[in-house]
Formats: C-alpha cells, sequence, structure tokens
C-alpha cells in the first residue's frame, strides 16, 4: 500500500476520477465554488459586525460548515468558531481568520456596499474569513475521500481590531494539539497572484502608555518654591524615548511615541497635574516584555530629579509577531506550487500590530500577505472606508493556504514539500 500523501488514495493507485495533480483539484473545486464564495464574502461585507457582535457572522460560518458535513463549535461568548476538518493522531495544522469589522463608514459605490452606519469591512477580514472557510471546504472534501494525511483546524476569531479575541480562542483550547498554525491578511500594495512573506518580526507589538505627573503647583514667577510641573513633563517626553531605545538592542525597533499631551489652562499658573499618552511599538517578543517594568524605571528616575511624582498606567495591546523559518519556508513551497513564477514576494515589516502574535508565542507558524489589489489599478489602503479588493484574491487565497496545509502536514525534511506535491511541479 503507497503511503497516504495529498492527493493520493491510501490504495495501490489513485482513483480515477480522482487527479493526483493538487493545481488541477484546486482548479475544478474553485470553477465550482468561487462564484458562492465571493457571494458569501458580499454577504459579510454587507452585513459588517464589531469585535465580540459578530453573531451573524458567526450563524453563517457554523451553517455553511454543517452543510459540508464539519461540526464547529462556537467560542462561549457566542462570537467565533472552531472547527476541526480530519480525524486524530497525526499532526495538526491550524487557519486563522479574523471576522470582526471596524467603526468606519463604508464610502464605496457598489452593491455590496455595508448596510450598517458607521461601520464596514475596511481591514479585509470578509475576506480572511472567506480564503479560511474556502479552504476548508476543500479539505473537508479531501478528509472525506481518505486524502487529508493529518487534521486541520479552523479559527474563526472574533475581535482581532479591539483586540482580545485571539485570548478567547487560547482560553477555549483552540490550539491544543496543533502542531502549525498559518494566517493570511489582505495586503492592497501587493498585486493580486502575489504572495507576501517574511521570516521573523512581520508586524510590531502595540501597547499604550498614559503617564500622570502631580506636584503642588503654583505661580511661574515663584518656580523655584514648587515644582515646575510643565517643564517636568517636557523632560519626561523628550527624555523617555531617548532613554528607552539606549536601553534596549537597537534591533528589537522598540520606540515610544506621544499622541496627546495635557497641562495646565493659564499662562501663569504652575499646574499641579499633568498628562502624556502614547503608544509602545516593537518587533522583538523578548523587548516586549520587559517594556513595562523598563518604563517605569526610567519614568521615576527622570521624574525624581525634578521633584514631581509620577504614575505610568500600561496597557498591553499584543505582541509581535514573529513568523518561524520553517513556517515561513512552507509558505514559500505552497506559493511556487500554486502560483504563477515569481510571485512569492518579500513582505515589509509593519509596525501595526495583530494578534496572532499571540498564537505564535505558543507554537510556530507564519502570517503571511495576500495581495488584493488589480493589476495595474489603484491603491485603496487599510483602515480607509474606500478600501476594497480584487475578488479574485479570493480563489488564490484558498489555493495558497490548502497547498500550505497540505505541506505542512506531510512534515518531510528540507523543504518541507511532499514526494506527490513536487511532482505536481512537472
Amino acid at each position: 500500500m503507497t503511503q497516504t500523501h495529498p492527493g493520493v488514495m491510501p490504495s495501490l493507485d489513485p482513483p480515477v476520477e480522482e487527479d493526483p495533480d493538487l493545481r488541477k483539484q484546486l482548479a475544478a473545486f474553485l470553477d465550482q465554488h468561487t462564484d458562492d464564495l465571493i457571494g458569501f464574502r458580499r454577504d459579510l461585507h454587507m452585513h459588517p459586525e464589531l469585535g465580540f457582535t459578530e453573531f451573524r457572522t458567526t450563524e453563517r460560518l457554523v451553517e455553511r460548515l454543517k452543510e459540508a458535513g464539519l461540526e464547529p463549535r462556537v467560542l462561549p461568548k457566542g462570537t467565533g468558531v472552531i472547527c476541526d476538518i480530519g480525524s486524530e493522531g497525526g499532526p495538526t495544522v491550524a487557519l486563522r481568520a479574523d471576522i470582526d469589522a471596524l467603526p468606519l463608514p463604508d464610502e464605496k459605490d457598489v452593491p455590496y456596499a455595508s448596510t450598517i452606519p458607521g461601520l464596514s469591512h475596511a481591514c479585509g477580514h470578509d475576506v480572511h474569513t472567506t480564503v479560511v472557510l474556502g479552504a476548508g471546504l476543500f479539505l473537508a472534501r479531501q478528509a472525506a475521500l481518505g486524502l487529508l494525511p493529518g487534521r486541520v483546524r479552523l479559527l474563526f476569531q472574533p475581535a482581532e481590531e479591539n483586540p482580545g479575541g485571539a485570548l478567547d480562542i487560547l482560553a477555549a483550547g483552540g490550539l491544543v494539539g496543533v502542531n502549525r498554525i498559518f494566517g493570511l491578511h489582505c495586503e492592497p500594495k501587493f498585486e493580486v497572484g502575489q504572495l507576501g512573506v517574511r521570516t521573523g518580526p512581520i508586524t510590531a507589538a502595540c501597547d499604550k502608555v498614559y503617564v500622570k505627573v502631580n506636584g503642588p503647583g503654583g505661580h511661574t514667577a515663584r518656580p523655584h518654591l514648587t515644582a515646575d510641573l510643565v517643564y517636568a513633563l517636557a523632560k519626561i517626553v523628550t527624555e523617555l524615548p531617548a532613554a528607552l531605545s539606549r536601553r534596549v538592542d537597537p534591533r528589537s525597533s522598540l520606540s515610544l511615541v506621544w499622541g496627546r499631551m495635557n497641562a495646565g489652562s493659564v499662562a501663569n499658573a504652575i499646574p499641579d497635574q499633568g498628562l502624556a499618552e502614547g503608544t509602545v511599538r516593537c518587533l522583538d517578543d523578548e523587548a516586549w516584555h520587559r517594556a513595562p517594568e523598563l518604563m517605569r524605571s526610567l519614568l521615576h528616575s527622570v521624574a525624581g530629579a525634578y521633584d514631581v511624582e509620577a504614575s505610568l498606567e500600561y496597557v498591553r495591546g499584543v505582541p509581535p509577531t514573529v513568523n518561524d523559518q520553517v513556517s515561513v519556508q512552507m509558505f514559500k513551497d505552497a506559493g511556487d506550487l500554486v502560483l504563477e513564477t515569481d510571485k512569492v514576494v518579500t513582505a515589509p515589516q509593519s509596525l501595526g500590530g495583530d494578534d496572532f502574535g499571540y498564537y505564535l508565542e505558543s507554537i510556530p507558524g507564519a502570517y503571511g500577505r495576500l495581495g488584493v489589489r488589480t493589476p495595474g489599478g489603484p491603491e485603496y489602503d487599510l483602515h480607509r472606508g474606500d478600501f476594497d479588493v480584487d475578488e479574485s484574491c479570493i480563489p488564490v487565497g484558498v489555493k495558497i493556504l490548502v497547498a500550505t496545509v497540505l505541506t505542512a502536514l506531510c512534515e518531510l525534511p528540507g523543504s518541507g514539500v511532499p514526494t506527490d506535491l513536487e511532482d505536481s511541479r512537472a
């Protein structure tokens, strides 16, 4: 009996009705299902829901997964879905999609524009959800035919924008038994048909900081008799970022940038309190974990020099998303298999955040960039009311994720590409 690989039944020969070439299997599947998947994406786009309120989206996903003979499990809060494909006992690979929308009005003049005032899918989460669903439906068919060499777990995560949904997935056991995890995010800088990959940090940690400064206050004519709070706050705002940059490895890209500062109400009175607010971004996981303690120490040092009391509220956002080298290679191999030549490109680092990083703190995996711009067409940036995609990116994303899953499940040494996947390139 031949060893089970993707596209080959566990028998002496492949069945007549199943072509062992993965690309041909995907092409046949997508010829039949692409219009339906585009319709599903448009339905989500017309009915956006904010984090932890994605009840309709969850219902639609459960409905489609049950139609495919699967057994989806809704998270305890009522939004978000976990669904396994295939049997236990072998390796398990997870695919993650984020399902929430943004509090931005939809500014597009299209038939599928948002029907919910003030809300829109302006970050492509409707595309992410549809692509993972499409990949899941194909893989479910493969599992039913005995062609899936392991198990796949679909993670439809709520509240990425909040954030917090990744922690709910983890609390619900979403990564228990999972060996690797993969996710795609829309990239309007890349054309449809391209896959962006990067080893190491691809998105940054993003935290918020609130510094409060207190002092006795007084008259500006007598600053020597009180604590000059505004001057002290200005020193904190300028010296803290500089001090931080000298206390960590510069390759971590740890940066503190202030967005708001407030103190006082009149020109001739030194106030008794002030406030500064900003964000901390970082590409290194170790530096991210150290940042609160380090910042608190530096803050007290600077504030003490000017006889003011300072307190720090440090609000964790998300960790950096740090891609595993082996998993990135699996993405590359999959892209080389199912995309045209030279369509796998290097993705730039971003100082934006994504809570996919929480998963990569637990298990290896990779987060890739899916090209969504019409070749030669305009670029509609993320988190804007006019953002949209070329919907031909949906079948491309399905192909990438399916090939990546099958590559990862086979876990062969070297490139990670199983024998019959390699043969499919011929």
